[in-house]
């Protein structure tokens, strides 16, 4: 029967990428913890890893179990904490994973709000752009924004954000307010790079739900284009949760207002599947849905 210990070490050994930096991490010698790979391959008859003087890699095979040891020592952390926790206040770090203007814009204000309300939990906040496995990255939650597509996730909707297209007044003083879609058409429009769905902004085009544009300038982060649009750079289709003071100080001003749909995007604390959340989980995804609820995400009623 596999060994829990054996999974961690090769699980370990993996994301360190050599023994002796898994050696150091584990406490352990490096000929130790790699007598303990060269025992899991001799009990399962596979090559778990190919090594060189330079370089370690995972098998097929050990990519294959790999996957599987991330999951069964998460479920142990997991089945450990709560039964620790039922009764506890909530404590311990929270990894929190989304995207930068997810962390600016919605967490990094309510952050000392929560801490002053729950002073034993730890945040640890990562950003990135792009949509990542939980397990991997030793998240314990993830802030989405946008439909959601992973099945493998369970899911708590905080709020919805409204979509607007906006601009600066000196841009529509240089270039004129357009009137319709076809003057529209005619401006610098900013947009997402990836993915394409980022850039159908809500404008009816004749029978087609939504309004697909072909951006003069694409970034990969809200947030960029949130400071091009401040800039003068052209027109944005942005969520009310990054605008909101903007609009209301009359920095950024909308734009096709009576033509705009009324399209909001839905933000969601994501999880892996499990019965129960750990509390100290539970206590932000709790507290985030009660501070993100309506008016907070809204730039206007």
């Amino acid at each position: 029967m596999l060994q829990i210990d054996a999974l961690i070490t090769l699980v370990t050994v993996i994301d360190s990428k050599s023994f002796s930096a898994a050696a150091q991490r584990l406490g352990q010698t490096p000929s130790g913890v790699s007598r303990t790979i060269s025992r899991l391959e001799s009990q399962l008859g596979l090559t778990l890893m190919t090594r060189t003087t330079r370089r370690l890699k995972a098998t097929e095979e050990g990519e294959w179990l790999l996957a599987r040891a991330r999951k069964i020592i998460a479920d142990l952390q997991d089945t450990q904490e709560q039964l620790l926790g039922r009764l506890a206040e909530p404590s311990g770090l929270v990894r929190v994973n989304a995207a930068t203007p997810v962390l600016d814009h919605l967490l990094a204000p309510l952050v000392g709000e929560f801490l002053d309300a729950y002073p034993l939990v730890r945040l640890e906040l990562v950003s990135g752009e792009a949509v990542v496995d939980l397990i991997e990255e030793r998240a314990d939650l993830a802030i989405r924004i946008g439909p959601l597509v992973d099945s493998t996730l369970n899911a708590r909707l905080l709020g919805k954000s409204r979509l607007r297209l906006l601009a600066t007044k000196g841009y529509l003083a240089r270039h004129g307010t357009p009137r319709d879609l076809a003057q529209q058409q005619t401006h610098r429009l900013l947009g997402f790079s990836q993915p394409a769905s980022l850039n159908l902004w809500p404008l009816a085009d004749g029978e087609e739900a939504g309004l697909r544009v072909d951006p003069a300038v694409a970034a990969s982060s809200g947030e960029t284009l949130r400071h091009l649009a401040l800039g003068g750079a052209g027109i944005a289709c942005l969520a009310d949760y990054l605008t909101r003071d903007d609009v209301a100080n009359e920095r950024l001003v909308p734009v096709l207002e009576a033509l705009t749909l009324p399209w909001s995007q839905p933000v969601w604390a994501v999880f892996y599947r499990q019965e129960v959340l750990a509390p100290r989980v539970t206590a932000l995804v709790g507290f985030l849905a009660d501070r993100l609820a309506g008016r907070v995400l809204d730039a206007a009623p």
